[in-house]
């Protein structure tokens, strides 16, 4: 069965906001922190090793990755770690369901906060990024929905991981045979015609390697080729994670 999409979705995602108003000087200062650390550490570090690469600074080339994997990060994490929180040890999701809405308006509702929270980190990126002169122009602006369809995506498979979790030691096997490898393989630090064609091929059946595809033009001042092909993969495992993740929770909440 397709999940149900309603607009009752919206109070649990300003439910979570609320919450993290609370909290969200440490959460600001922590997009912010971050990636000017990788910036500092590896663009300015690594960068005077490899010099150029694609015809431009290692620094430039270096931002536009970190803001695509920094949304899956941040993305996955909110799906994962807070969202089974939410799940099992505050059995906020089991309050919800006595309120007149259904898993799928949870399931939506915690997806579309995970994809905001890649937002708020990709938009302290990019605001670090112009102030260090690593931006070319103001296309990079088209960056943010590129990112927001991202954090869905990457939200979306991150639930499926949730709903199928008996603990939080579960997570790290996500972290460490998934996001890694395809933050190491994807072209965040280094250009993807530099691996093995077949290596290619595996990462551009992933998603992020289509956001990077996206997104280092628009930064860099260029024009991005075969967007609605790039587009049309994240939003097939943003799509696939979402109805996979509707149909695991309600199986898990209701059995």
């Amino acid at each position: 069965m397709f999940p149900i999409l309603s607009l009752r979705f919206i109070p649990v995602w300003r439910r979570n906001v609320r919450v993290w108003g609370k909290l969200k000087w440490p959460s600001i200062l922590g997009n912010f922190g971050e990636p000017l650390l990788y910036l500092i550490a590896l663009g300015y570090g690594f960068g005077r090793l490899v010099g150029d690469i694609d015809d431009m600074p290692y620094m430039v080339f270096l931002a536009s990755g970190i803001v695509c994997s920094s949304a899956m990060t941040t993305a996955s994490f909110e799906a994962m770690y807070s969202a089974f929180t939410r799940m099992t040890k505050q059995q906020t999701w089991g309050s919800m369901l006595d309120a007149p809405m259904n898993v799928d308006d949870i399931v939506l509702g915690e997806v579309a906060w995970g994809a905001t929270k890649a937002l708020m980190s990709a938009t302290a990126i990019l605001l670090v990024s112009s102030l260090l002169g690593l931006v070319s122009g103001p296309q990079a602006i088209l960056v943010l929905p590129v990112v927001l369809l991202l954090g869905f995506c990457f939200a979306s498979c991150a639930m499926v991981v949730t709903a199928l979790s008996p603990s939080y030691d579960f997570f790290l096997y996500y972290f460490t045979l998934v996001m890694t490898p395809m933050v190491l393989l994807s072209g965040v630090f280094f250009p993807l015609d530099q691996l093995p064609e077949l290596v290619a091929w595996g990462a551009f059946m992933l998603p992020l390697a289509h956001g990077i595809e996206i997104v280092r033009p628009l930064m860099t001042g260029g024009t991005p080729t075969l967007v609605p092909l790039h587009l049309a993969v994240i939003a097939a495992y943003a799509v696939t994670g979402f109805w996979l993740s509707v149909m695991l929770v309600r199986r898990r909440l209701t059995a």
